[in-house]
């Protein structure tokens, strides 16, 4: 598995998915919708699969000598890793929006959503459906990456419009407060146990639908 995770991050993601981890930086915005990062890095795995679907990627994969289920676990897994590394951008500039920064006027009043941990759970959230929408949809067939791109499209911006609301709605202030109450890390965990489960249960329902499939 750990050959087939290089051989994902190696020659199957091309240089431009690495750079839309850039996107992570979006946290520091004022007055933007910040969870936009987390669309444009899913967007960066999503040129992958373009690009292996043009390069026969999958087919040169069961060729080698792993099993298909092996394939998919290695295609989820290096998405894992990738986001992991994006949250992980996200988290840094979090913390120093927060720590350093949470007096800056343009934040003080800020009319989007904040960098906190609400802010954090739902990037977690809009990975989890890209795990599950595109990358379990893509293996329906192994091929087609348009529409379960356009699904997950639709579903990310509903998440973010549900984001941009939730705080602004009577008595629901404390989502958008710059702090470490006990509710945000209680969505905050959450959403890591809705990301784990969901990429994983996604995970073996696409290795069931693989392995049906005649390439």
């Amino acid at each position: 598995m750990k050959n087939l995770i290089y051989k994902e991050l190696r020659l199957a993601t091309p240089l431009l998915t690495f750079l839309f981890l850039a996107f992570s930086l979006m946290t520091f915005i004022p007055g933007y919708p910040i969870l936009c990062g987390a669309f444009f890095m899913s967007f960066g795995i999503f040129q992958a699969y373009q690009l292996g679907r043009e390069d026969n990627d999958i087919l040169y994969s069961v060729l080698l000598p792993v099993s298909k289920r092996d394939v998919v676990k290695g295609k989820y897994l290096s998405a894992v890793i990738l986001q992991l590394a994006g949250f992980a951008l996200c988290a840094l500039f979090t913390l120093i929006r927060m720590r350093f920064m949470a007096d800056a006027t343009v934040y003080e009043n800020n009319f989007m959503m904040n960098a906190n941990l609400i802010y954090l759970a739902f990037v977690l959230l809009i990975f989890a459906a890209f795990n599950h929408i595109f990358i379990g949809g893509f293996f329906k067939s192994a091929y087609a990456v348009g529409k379960p791109f356009v699904i997950f499209v639709v579903m990310n911006f509903l998440i973010i419009g549900i984001a941009e609301t939730l705080h602004h709605l009577p008595g629901m202030g404390w989502m958008n407060a710059q702090d470490f109450s006990l509710r945000h890390i209680i969505i905050f965990i959450g959403a890591v146990l809705v990301y784990s489960t969901l990429t994983t249960f996604s995970c073996i329902i696409s290795q069931n639908r693989f392995e049906k499939i005649d390439l």
